[in-house]
């Protein structure tokens, strides 16, 4: 068994730990970052937002994402059956970047350890902490076993747990709680994309309405192959008998727009199964630690918010930490936890109102006016912490008024702009 000390113990190299021990670096901090997995590794959560895209910058990672040449996202397309909604980031509310990337994760998380440790900051993969221990002063000590069953020891000055789905301090020290959002599971797999047209058609990232609680996401990448994935009921999957390819095929014949793309061709993998996607925790931050990213709250994949929740939780957590380590003092309840929760609660509404129908209502109704649509653009870029958009600052009632007086515009056939 060896010791080490250090300032920070992040854990996961996910987005959310790399630029988070960025920070850190960058500001003579000094940390760890310890990964259960080998990388590269397959992980969802492969549609960015442009929001992010603040965060990459500020911590000196956007560069080595831009040599990737990843596939440029510039909006997202919206459709149910012969209706079509299209969002342009560029026509948002808030200012802010108006493109992002659909990304391989595998190679966009190598891409970010491989800058990470070129700029000095140590990464030990294949590394699971089987234990935690937290002292009055908030210091801790984490237990790590690698592959061969060695345990190693780590003595931080503060945690940022960065785990994602692995949500490890929250099973460690029982913080898990249901979520809110109804219980949806997903089916995903990957393709070579044979068909794909060579207009922007075949780089869009699309999401396909099938009814109200079901859809499909078709993210292409710039290598040639095309995420597919369905959303929805967690029962509505036990309908469908076979292998998960054979129930992939199934829905996959669901989609009158995709199916002629898709069909016949192999997957690259065995389709994966997540059931109930949706986490949240009792508390974000405790006595030398803080929670981040989806080892905090995963709402659900139809927005894409995990990897922007991820990067914004995750500078914010480090920030926070070196503060408090240089002796400063941090209110995490209103600095960290009540801040990230606001973003949080903006996206889990317009989750839940897109699961209700109201929000789909909105989106295909044909006479939304384009300062509407631009503030809910705004939401969907990431832009969850502005309010002076009037989709964030009022979001609880705004997106149900609007779904009523496109009801009473409907009945009377009144077809006007709202």
């Amino acid at each position: 068994m060896k010791n080490i000390k250090t300032d920070v113990l992040v854990i996961g190299a996910g987005p959310s730990g790399c630029v988070a021990s960025a920070y850190l670096q960058a500001n003579n901090i000094d940390v760890l970052v310890v990964e259960k997995s080998k990388f590269p590794r397959f992980v969802i959560g492969e549609s960015l937002l442009p929001r992010c895209m603040d965060h990459f910058e500020e911590v000196g990672l956007l560069d080595c994402l831009k040599a990737e040449g990843f596939e440029v996202k510039s909006g997202a397309r919206f459709i149910k059956g012969n209706k079509v909604c299209d969002f342009e980031f560029d026509k948002k509310f808030s200012p802010g970047w108006d493109w992002t990337w659909q990304v391989p994760r595998a190679d966009f998380d190598q891409a970010l350890t491989n800058e990470l440790q070129q700029k000095g900051v140590s990464i030990y993969f294949e590394q699971e902490v089987i234990d935690v221990e937290f002292y009055k002063d908030g210091s801790s000590k984490t237990s790590l076993k690698d592959r061969n069953g060695v345990i190693t020891v780590v003595e931080a000055k503060f945690v940022i747990d960065s785990s994602g789905h692995g949500r490890v301090l929250p099973r460690l020290l029982g913080l898990d709680k249901p979520s809110k959002i109804p219980k949806h599971s997903s089916l995903f797999t990957h393709v070579k994309d044979l068909r794909r047209p060579s207009s922007v058609e075949g780089t869009r990232i699309t999401f396909d309405v099938i009814n109200k609680d079901v859809w499909l996401w078709v993210i292409p990448f710039s290598n040639g192959i095309t995420s597919l994935g369905f959303v929805g009921p967690t029962d509505y999957f036990e309908d469908f008998k076979g292998t998960t390819t054979e129930k992939l095929q199934q829905l996959m014949a669901l989609s009158d727009f995709y199916n002629p793309r898709f069909k016949d061709i192999e997957y690259e993998f065995e389709p994966k199964m997540i059931k109930n996607i949706s986490k949240s925790v009792t508390k974000l931050y405790g006595n030398g630690f803080a929670l981040t990213g989806n080892s905090a709250e995963f709402l659900d994949p139809v927005f894409s918010s995990g990897v922007t929740f991820a990067t914004e939780s995750g500078l914010l957590a480090a920030k926070l930490a070196a503060k408090e380590i240089t002796g400063e003092k941090v209110n995490w309840e209103t600095d960290y936890k009540d801040y990230i929760l606001s973003g949080v609660t903006v996206f889990s509404t317009y989750v839940s109102e897109w699961y209700t129908g109201n929000l789909q209502k909105i989106f295909f109704y044909d006479n939304i006016s384009p300062s509407v649509k631009a503030q809910i653009c705004s939401v969907l870029a990431g832009y969850v912490w502005d309010t002076t958009n009037p989709f964030v600052k009022n979001h609880h009632r705004l997106v149900k008024t609007l779904s009523k007086v496109i009801d009473l515009e409907t009945e009377g056939n009144t077809d006007q702009t709202i």
